[in-house]
């Protein structure tokens, strides 16, 4: 029986921040894949390897984790006064799907040295050497985003002495705004609400604090569901159990934000909302070993990603957390010692992250007009990915 050979796609593999994904120019990808539909989800799902249930993703570029099962497609900006459109596609593990339904913060610190490496920002726009400004426009979510890119020589500086929790190496480091980041078109707090009693049918009742910017996230107290907000990975994600619960306390906080009509309608979307649970700083031993001291941190976060503990923090739950802690009565404020702040150090399973915000009250509303923060990327591996030509 004669069977199709495969296909070579260019491609390259690049971390940013704690999470890897492949990269694409939109321009690369085969023709039918140009476009959102069926033939675009195929491909990407077969580069990264799913579905796989085995769950390990052995038969492509995935890492077996929601942190390195991501694709992103970078093209040259349809909106004016931005250089790139930046489309994330989440891509299930064991599920055929991909879930488009918003940013990955993290590899946001890559598209824009991808972006000027690519030839898709104007040679007028990049210094010979300084930073270069590279104004993204996030496809997903209808967002701005800046990145502060490094230049030397006329090419990206990716080494540096940067360093990042959840990050072996140092590396150069990229400054990120994201600007206006309330998530969709709705309230910053969907309900209206700071803090809500949410139910949950046959696990209880919480307080929590659900919130989009940066990425939909719902918060909830360590405390209320048997934590102590300075878990790892290892202490969750055998648990088959909690995460039975967790992934059904999301999909109750999906309803009542308004993302699904039923909670059923959770299961197809994977990738947002987030859930995250806060307690106040407490001492810990981060999942390297290092000491995390209470009074070097505000808070402790643990957030959920994809349905298990993530091994550091989302970046765009970063933008959630700092978001929150900049509101008064938040659940994260609360935990974060409460008052009006700017900024916020959180721990993470991996260690600590600095994160700012501004957010103000118009007119009863909480509005949030930028969030902050320092990320790295580097290139791992560049040239084609292959897959079989009947993939789409």
């Amino acid at each position: 029986m004669a069977h199709v050979p495969q296909i070579r796609v260019p491609a390259t593999y690049i971390r940013g921040g704690t999470s890897k994904g492949v990269f694409f120019r939109l321009q690369d990808l085969p023709q039918a894949c140009q476009v959102p539909g069926a033939a675009r989800d195929q491909l990407l799902l077969r580069v990264i390897g799913s579905p796989d249930p085995y769950g390990q993703q052995i038969d492509g570029m995935g890492g077996a984790t929601s942190s390195t099962s991501k694709t992103v497609i970078v093209a040259k900006s349809e909106q004016p006064e931005h250089d790139v459109d930046y489309l994330f596609g989440q891509v299930a593990i064991n599920k055929a799907f991909v879930d488009w339904s918003g940013n990955c913060g993290n590899l946001t610190a890559a598209v824009g040295a991808f972006a000027i490496a690519g030839g898709l920002v104007d040679a007028s726009r990049i210094p010979h050497n300084g930073i270069c400004t590279v104004r993204i426009w996030q496809k997903n979510i209808g967002k701005t985003i800046i990145a502060h890119v490094p230049i030397t020589n006329g090419a990206v500086q990716e080494t540096g002495d940067f360093e990042l929790d959840g990050v072996t190496f140092p590396a150069a480091e990229v400054v990120i705004e994201f600007m206006d980041p309330a998530d969709g078109e709705g309230s910053m707090f969907p309900t209206g609400n700071v803090v809500d009693d949410l139910e949950v049918p046959g696990i209880g009742t919480f307080k929590a604090t659900m919130i989009n910017s940066g990425i939909p996230t719902i918060f909830v107290n360590a405390a209320d569901i048997g934590y102590t907000g300075t878990e790892l990975q290892k202490d969750i994600n055998a648990d088959a159990e909690a995460l039975a619960r967790f992934e059904t306390m999301r999909a109750y906080g999906a309803l009542k934000m308004g993302l699904i009509a039923d909670v059923a309608e959770a299961a197809a979307r994977q990738h947002t909302p987030k859930i995250a649970f806060v307690a106040p700083a407490t001492d810990y031993v981060s999942s390297s070993g290092k000491t995390v001291a209470a009074g070097d941190i505000d808070v402790c976060v643990r957030a959920l990603s994809m349905g298990k503990l993530h091994h550091a923090m989302m970046g765009t739950a970063s933008v959630a957390i700092a978001t929150a802690a900049a509101v008064p009565g938040t659940l994260v404020n609360l935990a974060a010692g409460g008052g009006l702040r700017e900024a916020v150090t959180f721990g993470h399973p991996s260690g600590t992250l600095r994160v700012g915000a501004s957010a103000a009250e118009v007119d009863g509303e909480w509005t949030a007009t930028k969030a902050v923060m320092s990320r790295s990327a580097r290139v791992l591996m560049e040239g084609w990915v292959r897959v079989p030509g009947d993939t789409f």
